[in-house]
């Protein structure tokens, strides 16, 4: 059943990843001369979820199209699930699934996996990749996200609504007023959420405080899935924020997250 299970997750990642549109890719290569390939270490995270605990994963170092210089302060964290992205080197990292989608959470401090289903329970640098399926319970947080940013996909949030009545989340049809939000394609947006505000970023599992969170938000597949990336840096890291997401963007393209 576990073996079955992880077939089918693992094949709707590699599905909803490789239907990026070839815009979409053109958008997102690389633009600074100094950029890759290049290797960065891979780190296999534990994670839990619907049929119970999964050991880290065994991987090569990943080939990465970022500068050298910057590939030497990050690494590619992945679950057992597929679902993958870059992060500062040296950080801890856990993964979380279920029917809904996954996720792979990574933080300098230890993460208490007992709370990972928390909302929120980082308050502090994190990044956090999340993949929910449109065509299971993970419907309802890709149409509040659609509601939001997506308006070429809007008759999909309001499909969600009137036929399967979630009016513990009653959708919002506009940005989040304090985002900034660059498009790259009618399904792929970057966002910045400023300090102490709510937006996309925090529609994850960080918490607001004294920092933005960066990110991007992508649709893939039909009905659509939705893959949400959130970064918040130290200071000292700030300047690989746009490089994670980029990254995350370029793997997605490429069906590379599995």
């Amino acid at each position: 059943m576990l073996r079955v299970f992880l077939r089918g997750v693992s094949g709707t990642i590699l599905a909803l990843c490789t239907q990026l549109s070839l815009t979409a890719q053109d958008k997102v290569a690389a633009t600074s001369s100094n950029q890759g390939p290049v290797s960065v270490p891979f780190v296999g995270c534990r994670s839990d979820g619907q049929v119970g605990p999964m050991a880290a994963p065994q991987g090569k170092s990943r080939s990465v199209s970022i500068a050298r210089e910057e590939a030497q302060n990050l690494a590619f964290y992945s679950a057992a699930e597929g679902v993958g992205i870059l992060a500062p080197r040296g950080w801890h990292c856990f993964g979380a699934y279920g029917s809904g989608g996954s996720h792979v959470y990574v933080s300098p401090q230890p993460i208490d996996e007992k709370h990972i289903f928390d909302s929120n329970q980082f308050t502090g640098p994190a990044v956090q990749i999340s993949v929910r399926f449109g065509s299971t319970s993970g419907r309802f947080a890709v149409a509040d996200i659609i509601a939001r940013v997506f308006p070429a996909y809007r008759a999909f949030a309001a499909n969600v609504k009137k036929e399967f009545e979630d009016p513990a989340n009653p959708y919002t049809f506009a940005p989040y007023p304090n985002d900034r939000l660059t498009y790259r394609s009618k399904s792929v947006v970057e966002y910045r959420t400023p300090a102490e505000a709510e937006g996309l970023g925090t529609r994850s599992s960080l918490s607001k405080n004294n920092s933005p969170i960066e990110g991007v938000a992508m649709l893939v597949g039909q009905p659509p899935d939705l893959i949400l990336v959130s970064v918040r840096l130290p200071p000292a890291q700030a300047q690989l924020a746009p490089v994670i997401v980029r990254q995350a963007e370029r793997d997605a393209v490429r069906g590379t997250h599995d």
